[in-house]
């Protein structure tokens, strides 16, 4: 029964659960109706490495209005601001130390928040490169789609054979978890946006309790989105506009960054963690089981399941250039994350947490 409960599980995924393996939809590049003003926070802290080219690139903004960049240095040791950059169009500013309660990033972008006073605000990382159209597409989608806020999924770093065999699952698993075709239709309580790169109207933000409302969140880009959508539409999609140039050249990069908050995503709940677990395995683990070791219907049932998980990963595969084989390799991709949620679990209930920037995450209920 087991076997055909999987099954029927992966017919459900595949053709009734908005279509999210489609790897969809992609801003296109486009010009907006007019070219209101933006200001664009980038929250940064020990981003020596990446926010030279990254402060560069939202400069070089081929836009119709007027904009600046808001770079908030969020107590950074590396000399980060400095290697910014300095242009008309820039400001920094030398971030506040961490009020108690506050996650660091959303404290960052409160502070960039209120140094500007633009209608439209776009969130991005330290990390995120973009393309000189990208910024117009954006507005552009917002006037279009008539959204309050547009969020999207940019093409993450994939070079390494650590992130070759899992960066493009880290995505397919976030489009399973969050349908992109759902978070976009206005009637679904489906809400999720990518933290790389939102673009926000200010009005909206302010009625929703600013990022006030949000401040504990780990996963603040669902946050943002969950406070977000019973106001207004919102918008999901993939970036072919937009790049993370943050490298995980090694396994255990990739495994802190799903154990830094897979445990929060599960709202600290040792039930929910068991039902991921169970779930994870049943979706899988059952299927190729089934196929190797069942006979007849047992094994169709398998059959079928493998099929369609396969078939599923293939358009994630292709945006990453990736050869479909690597979709025989789901089930042990799979493994890697279920281990390092499992590990998310450990940390936090000992008390050990995860690290990042210097800060510690999931150490106690009373975050750092």
């Amino acid at each position: 029964m087991i076997a055909y409960l999987a099954c029927a599980i992966w017919i459900y995924l595949f053709f009734l659960h908005g279509g999210f393996w489609r790897s969809g939809p992609e801003l296109p590049p486009a010009v907006p109706q007019d070219g209101p003003d933006v200001d664009i926070v980038v929250p940064a802290r020990d981003e020596a490495a990446t926010i030279g080219p990254v402060i560069a690139s939202l400069l070089a903004q081929d836009y119709r209005g007027r904009f600046r960049v808001i770079l908030v240095d969020d107590n950074s040791s590396d000399g980060t601001a400095a290697l910014a950059g300095s242009d008309s169009r820039l400001t920094k500013i030398s971030g506040e130390p961490k009020p108690p309660g506050w996650s660091g990033k959303l404290w960052a972008l409160r502070q960039g928040i209120a140094a500007g006073n633009a209608p439209l605000l776009l969130f991005t990382d330290a990390d995120i490169v973009h393309a000189p159209g990208h910024l117009s597409a954006l507005v552009a989608s917002l006037q279009s789609r008539g959204v309050a806020m547009a969020s999207e999924m940019v093409r993450l770093n994939c070079t390494s054979l650590a992130e070759r065999a899992l960066v493009p699952a880290f995505v397919y698993f976030f489009q399973m978890l969050y349908p992109f075709a759902r978070v976009n239709e206005r009637g679904s309580s489906v809400a999720a946006a990518a933290g790389g790169v939102i673009l926000i109207r200010r009005d909206v933000l302010t009625d929703c309790g600013g990022i006030d409302a949000i401040k504990t969140a780990l996963i603040d880009d669902v946050a943002l989105a969950s406070l977000v959508k019973p106001q207004s539409a919102i918008y999901l999609g993939h970036s072919g506009l937009a790049t993370s140039i943050r490298p995980y050249a090694h396994w255990a990069d990739i495994w802190q960054m799903i154990a830094r908050t897979a445990f929060t995503q599960l709202r600290y709940s040792a039930g929910l963690l068991a039902l991921t677990v169970f779930g994870m395995a049943l979706v899988w683990f059952v299927p190729p089981a089934a196929l190797l070791f069942g006979h007849g219907s047992v094994a169709l049932a398998g059959l079928v399941a493998v099929l369609l998980a396969m078939v599923s990963f293939v358009p994630t595969l292709a945006r990453y250039g990736r050869n479909p084989l690597w979709a025989l390799g789901l089930p042990l991709i799979a493994l890697f994350y279920m281990a390092a949620t499992i590990a998310s679990a450990t940390q936090y209930w000992f008390g050990t947490g995860a690290n990042w920037k210097n800060r510690a995450y999931e150490s106690s209920p009373n975050r750092n």
